[in-house]
């Protein structure tokens, strides 16, 4: 990062702190926390640290679900689903109901989560070293904070409707005790839950050092923050925080279209679920590759990066809808380079196709369209058109000689295809899926019946 840059202005000014830690854990993850264990070291804390990523890389969050969810909730003309989980079929065809089993494996996920970012930050003053504590506590935020947001958005009812309807319960203390499972929290408003989420990044980005290898770091805090803000509508403070990102971040667009995707942690990606063929999300039937892939055995398949298979990979459930693919010109390389003919003769993308592969969550193409759109409506219409080109060349198109929203959000759409956003830009742009406006009940996940019956202070979500 520049050395003139200590600060961006986000309704307050957020100090990063220069530090880094050079530590290397190699260490059990602690994915529950057993509360007859007081966390007593550094140890501890650094376990459990690790065990909130392994959660979120888990099929119930960023390894399945907060990912393929959204794109199979707005499916029409899109996304197609041919497979035999009737909890997936009903999210496709908006017919859940408040037992459906992915609605109530990610709520569950995710305050699972959520508690063991709260009993890192309860006993973060146990850590000794200064610059160690930080990037911990630092962590602990990002990931509460990141699923507050995730939570905020399925569960809740558009923010586009106002800050007042009802959204998710906001706990920041832990679970530890049978007293503390007995108390009933109520679902805080939509807008408490986005103001919690920012504040969480926000005390992240002061935290995290610049380079935390392969886990979130500042950069990482700041790309979730922008996509919140512009999630809000937040324009001025999410071209604020992407155009920080851009400016001082070591980050750079891939030169070819899937090598983001074939490669782990490249100067592309600001965040990824890591993965190998031993430990994925995947092999134990569940996971984005396991959905969207449908390669067969022993087949050429240049076009997704590799020249050939010798097992079945994927179970050819989640298929690029016909209409969605033609609206790639003939000359984009995302077109010809990231979708594949496969089993069953469908098509499907080429974004998950390796058990082993990292999924990467956020990358500086997002941030880049990101600018864009919240420069273009705030007035800076050259580094909106610039940032539009800068997606277009890679992709092989022509730049464009001027720009309109349109051109931004189609851009959006063709590069972000299948990786987490479809529905919630539905939302917040209030556009339809089908028959289905973008403040349709439908749209909004039920309250898990499970949660209902244990937490009688919780109201359902309309329509369940």
């Amino acid at each position: 990062m520049k050395n003139t840059i200590s600060k961006i202005l986000l309704g307050t000014s957020l100090l990063f702190v220069g530090v880094s830690c050079d530590k290397k854990l190699d260490i059990e993850p602690f994915q529950e926390i057993d509360a007859s264990n007081s966390f007593e070291t550094d140890e501890d804390i650094q376990s459990a640290v690790v065990g909130a990523y392994s959660l979120l890389g888990s099929g119930s969050l960023y390894g399945c679900n907060l990912v393929m969810l959204p794109e199979l909730q707005a499916g029409e003309n899109y996304l197609n689903w041919n497979g035999t989980f009737a909890s997936f079929r009903e999210v496709r065809n908006k017919t859940m109901t408040a037992i459906n089993t992915e609605a109530t494996r990610t709520w569950r996920a995710a305050y699972q989560t959520i508690n063991v970012a709260n009993t890192i930050l309860a006993n973060i003053d146990k850590v000794k070293d200064e610059d160690l504590k930080a990037t911990l506590e630092g962590e602990a935020y990002m990931i509460r904070g990141v699923l507050y947001f995730e939570l905020a958005r399925m569960y809740g009812n558009p923010i586009q409707s106002g800050e007042n309807g009802l959204a998710v319960p906001v706990v920041l203390t832990p679970t530890t005790s049978k007293e503390d499972l007995s108390k009933n929290p109520a679902r805080d408003n939509v807008g408490k839950v986005y103001n919690q989420a920012i504040d969480d990044l926000k005390k992240a980005i002061t935290l995290l050092p610049e380079d935390n290898g392969t886990r979130g770091d500042v950069f990482s805090a700041m790309a979730f923050l922008s996509r919140v803000y512009l999630q809000k509508g937040d324009y001025a403070n999410a071209y604020t925080v992407a155009n920080a990102i851009i400016e001082n971040g070591n980050f750079a667009l891939s030169p070819s279209v899937t090598a983001v995707f074939r490669n782990k942690n490249t100067q592309e990606s600001l965040f990824e679920i890591q993965q190998n063929l031993q430990n994925n999300a995947g092999t134990g039937n569940d996971g984005l590759v396991t959905f969207f892939a449908g390669l067969p055995a022993s087949s050429s398949n240049t076009s997704v990066g590799y020249d050939s298979y010798q097992q079945v990979v994927g179970r050819r459930d989640a298929n690029v809808n016909v209409n969605f693919y033609n609206l790639y010109s003939s000359q984009d390389k995302r077109r010809n380079e990231l979708f594949y003919l496969g089993r069953s003769s469908r098509r499907y993308s080429g974004k998950y196709v390796d058990f082993g592969q990292n999924f990467v969550i956020m990358r500086i193409a997002e941030v880049y369209l990101i600018r864009a759109e919240s420069a273009f409506r705030t007035g800076k219409t050259d580094i909106a058109l610039a940032d539009v080109n800068k997606i277009r060349v890679r992709a092989g198109l022509d730049a464009l000689t001027n720009v309109t929203i349109d051109d931004i959000l189609l851009e959006r759409r063709l590069e972000l295809a299948y990786e987490g956003l479809r529905v919630h830009d539905i939302k917040r742009l209030k556009g339809t899926t089908g028959t289905f406006t973008w403040n349709d009940t439908k749209l909004v996940y039920p309250i898990p019946q499970r949660e209902m019956d244990t937490n009688k202070s919780l109201v359902q979500n309309d329509g369940y």
